[in-house]
């Protein structure tokens, strides 16, 4: 079961980036495609949330995308309902920039460090004091939010009413009857008010004030009891009594603030705070309020990338497909109209293969597809002019990696590891994108080995992108008649970031080695000098 978001800050400070991707073949993505897609950076950009919860949501979703399709579509009508309906989004709107300025409230009551009665908070997450304004703050931002949806209208779309439903069920829980007051203290601990029904046991109601009306009019009527039984002229109102009075009650007065104060902190305030950290009402509400941001999110994301975004089309095929009509890279095409959008499709296609030129944009392209295939499983708007696609189980995207010292199988091995471990996990319905294959062996060997796994995953079924240089081993698919080729185009030597049918024959390599000043002739420039 997914953890909400309370949980999965574990009793710290609120972290956004908290959640993790799932160990391979447990979840749509594993580190090591969450790595290579660069996954923590297209959030940067995707990120239009206002609140923590939000941001933290959004940042889940992305770590730990569904792959369930009716549970996509429906986010996809929630979106369309906010999108479309002028008054669910002022709405929305309103709820989320409301919680978005009081929520650090709530969180400094429930992570805040107490500093005692007499410190001084110089840091957000420092309480001063004993923590009465600071409960009554992180309480009312609750008591706000769950008003302010029972205030709402009831939206369409399943999934919107879902979200609403969560945060409006916080009202049905022991915590928020904790929260509304009063709070009994009693031998059974801290009870609401719905907990001592019933119930003769001696309590005490804790108000989050240093005014005690009772314990103040307790203390009154005990020295006019004292008065009685020792009658004494302090109490008069002359030069001298009011100086014997003053040496009695200022030291009174001087205990009573830590002593009260003390007792509330520790015994009310900080075991209630408690309840609500462990609470898991309160835990779906913050769910709840992430999952409303992060909807809105999405179309603010759409409106301000600066070009057509779409809501894709998703379908049931018993195999992963795709088809993308002008689709841009997410991060790299965001605000910039001159970025070159392509084509691609994946249907009857089991093996794609792209070759070209260094710097001819073919790392970049499989980076669109994946992270096009990953925003399209959160319900997320994509940069495309149209995109129909299935869902995948798996998204797989392997690079090359450098071995550790601590591991016998050198890079060879080490990549192969990681190769059969997607290939296991891997099914009909995963999309699978593999960067250059068997580095560190000899060219017959790694011939060899890249056979033999491409055959693997074609016999699998699933959808496999190959990004390479070796241009041999795709002629060798080709020849079957079981892979289709793609080159990035390239004219006058420069990349047009454009995808064509065919296989390139060249790299570039001595382009790029003067691009960066390590040609041959740099290096007989710089010996010369020497």
């Amino acid at each position: 079961m997914q953890q909400n978001i309370l949980q999965s800050w574990n009793d710290e400070w609120p972290t956004v980036r908290s959640s993790h991707p799932l160990p391979t073949g447990e979840g749509v993505i594993d580190q090591g495609a969450f790595n290579t897609i660069e996954v923590d950076e297209l959030f940067d950009y995707v990120n239009y949330a206002s609140t923590t919860a939000g941001k933290s949501v959004l940042y889940r979703s992305l770590s730990q995308p569904l792959d369930n399709l009716e549970a996509i579509a429906a986010k996809q009508a929630a979106v369309r309902e906010i999108q479309d309906n002028p008054d669910v989004r002022a709405n929305v709107e309103n709820i989320i920039a409301n919680a978005a300025a009081s929520e650090n409230r709530l969180y400094l009551l429930l992570f805040g460090e107490f500093l005692g009665g007499f410190g001084t908070a110089r840091e957000d997450n420092q309480i001063e004091g004993y923590g009465y304004k600071q409960y009554v703050r992180g309480v009312r931002v609750v008591l706000n939010l769950v008003g302010a949806i029972y205030n709402s209208g009831k939206p369409q779309s399943p999934y919107l009413q879902s979200v609403f439903e969560k945060i409006g069920n916080f009202s049905h829980s022991n915590e928020y009857s904790l929260m509304v007051g009063p709070v009994y203290n009693s031998e059974k601990g801290l009870q609401s008010k719905e907990e001592r029904k019933n119930s003769f046991s001696p309590a005490t109601i804790f108000r989050p004030t240093l005014f005690k009306p009772m314990l103040i009019a307790l203390l009154i009527a005990a020295i006019w009891g004292l008065m009685q039984i020792f009658p004494t002229d302090m109490f008069q109102v002359t030069r001298d009594g009011l100086s014997v009075a003053s040496v009695f009650f200022l030291p009174l007065a001087l205990a009573y603030i830590p002593v009260i104060g003390g007792y509330d902190r520790d015994n009310c305030i900080i075991p209630l705070r408690n309840i609500y950290k462990n609470s898991q009402a309160l835990g779906d509400m913050l769910d709840g309020l992430g999952q409303l941001d992060e909807l809105l999110a999405f179309i603010k994301y759409a409106e301000d990338f600066g070009s057509e975004m779409v809501l894709p089309e998703l379908n049931a095929g018993e195999r992963h497909n795709i088809k993308l009509v002008a689709a841009k890279n997410p991060v790299l095409g965001q605000k910039n109209p001159a970025y070159v959008g392509n084509d691609f499709s994946m249907d009857d296609e089991r093996l794609v293969c792209v070759t070209g030129p260094n710097s001819g944009g073919k790392t970049a392209f499989c980076k669109t597809i994946t992270q096009i295939q990953l925003l399209a499983q959160i319900g997320c708007f994509v940069p495309a002019q149209a995109a129909n696609l299935s869902v995948a189980d798996r998204i797989f995207y392997q690079c090359p990696e450098i071995s550790h010292l601590d591991d016998g199988e050198g890079r060879f091995g080490t990549e192969l590891k990681r190769t059969r471990d997607i290939f296991l996990a891997s099914s009909a319905k995963s999309l699978v994108v593999l960067d250059e294959m068997a580095e560190g062996t000899t060219f017959e060997e790694k011939m060899q080995s890249s056979i033999d796994v491409l055959d693997g995953f074609y016999r699998k079924g699933n959808s496999t992108i190959l990004i390479t240089h070796n241009h041999q081993l795709v002629d060798e698919f080709v020849k079957r008649k079981i892979a289709v080729p793609k080159q990035v185009e390239f004219a006058d030597d420069l990349p047009t970031f454009k995808l064509i049918a065919g296989i390139s024959r060249v790299s570039h390599a001595d382009r790029v080695a003067k691009k960066i000043g390590f040609s041959k002739q740099d290096i007989d420039n710089y010996l010369a000098k020497s």
